[in-house]
């Protein structure tokens, strides 16, 4: 087995857990973030190169984690945006033909810090109780660890979109098949334009199914978006207090009722925000693969992907009819406009990480664009 260095996990609250440290968890080295868990089995590439999780340290529930390796294709964005893993055991050796490198190995080129060997069981009950928190990882003294835990802001009230966002806008004609068989790829192409607040690669692959797709930073006015005569728009994914983002709100509210909208996560959420509703931070956030989640107008449960630390407050949205909703504890799930043509689901329908049963979505964007043409 190989020899790592004894570190320690210490929470805001003076909670510590004693581990060893991965990747480039060098000595010396303190690492700090908000601490979240996260229950997906498999997909944890996927997860780590999720730009929704900047700013945050994530601690898989599942404990064997790296089982088959590390490879270009399951990569979401061009690098890790988290701050941090946490895992009970890290697998030495995987196997899997796919797989061209270890995870630690990945961690490492990613210049990403970890640990292993924490008791992620006790830390997932205690982040459920205490509600999610920062905290402060390394080989250095306790006291050092809480101190830099105690000092780093969080989430709420903070935009972390503008670390994650494109620079300049770019088109993407095709990313490869998602494998889902939804059977939305044929028919005449449609132009998108898509807001980056932290696109995901495999929403790209989605919606170049049956698009083209101008992919354009956060900060890009509605007038700059609707001169690029988009058949959509689709608001993405990304990270952070979408109550930070009053500037963007501004813009999608711009959009409303000219172009059929689409939001995933804080897309959902800006979309609210533009419809006058409010939001609110959730006490440990939804993260993971296995949310059970009732599409009201079938009465269909699906099981969804989540990865969110924000949610939509209940009876703000007044222009909007409630579409899903979690049946965990009740949060909003999905808005759909009663006056314009735009609709929004606060989980990830493009499953990366999977499951695939709310993949249809991508389908009825396509149909709204084609009925506004």
């Amino acid at each position: 087995m190989t020899s790592r260095l004894p570190a320690l996990l210490v929470l805001a609250d003076g909670t510590v857990f004693e581990g060893e440290a991965i990747g480039a968890l060098a000595d010396g080295r303190v690492a700090s973030g908000e601490l979240v868990f996260n229950t997906c089995i498999s997909g944890y590439q996927e997860v780590v190169t999720d730009p929704s999780y900047a700013g945050q340290v994530v601690a898989f529930t599942y404990p064997h984690i790296g089982n088959y390796g590390a490879n270009p294709t399951d990569e979401e964005s061009r690098r890790p945006h988290c701050r941090g893993v946490i895992v009970r055991e890290l697998t030495e050796r995987p196997s899997n033909w796919r797989s061209s490198e270890s995870l630690e190995t990945f961690l490492v080129r990613h210049d990403l810090p970890g640990l292993t060997g924490i008791d992620t069981r006790r830390l997932t009950r205690h982040v459920r109780e205490a509600g999610a928190m920062p905290c402060a990882f390394g080989a250095g003294p306790e006291s050092a660890l809480l101190a830099a835990a105690q000092a780093e802001p969080g989430t709420l009230g903070v935009d972390l979109v503008a670390e994650v966002t494109t620079a300049a806008a770019y088109r993407v004609t095709h990313l490869g098949d998602t494998g889902s068989g939804s059977g939305i790829g044929s028919g005449q192409r449609l132009s998108v334009v898509a807001y980056d607040f932290g696109i995901k690669a495999t929403i790209l692959r989605h919606l170049t199914r049956f698009a083209d797709v101008e992919v354009v930073p956060a900060t890009t006015s509605a007038g700059d978006a609707l001169a690029r005569r988009p058949d959509g728009v689709f608001l993405s994914n990304g990270p952070g207090d979408p109550a930070a983002l009053a500037h963007i709100t501004a813009e999608v509210e711009a959009l409303l009722g000219a172009v059929p909208i689409f939001g995933i996560c804080l897309g959902h959420q800006l979309l609210a925000g533009a419809l006058g509703g409010k939001t609110y931070k959730l006490r440990f956030g939804h993260h993971g693969g296995n949310h059970p989640v009732k599409r009201l107008a079938t009465g269909a449960v699906e099981i969804t992907s989540q990865n969110h630390g924000f949610a939509v407050e209940e009876g703000t949205v007044r222009r909007a009819e409630v579409s899903h909703l979690n049946l965990n504890d009740g949060v909003i799930e999905g808005l759909r406009c009663s006056d314009v043509p735009a609709f929004s689901v606060q989980y990830h329908p493009e499953a990366g990480p999977g499951p695939h049963d709310a993949q249809y979505l991508f389908g009825e964007f396509r149909s709204l664009m084609e009925a506004a043409r």
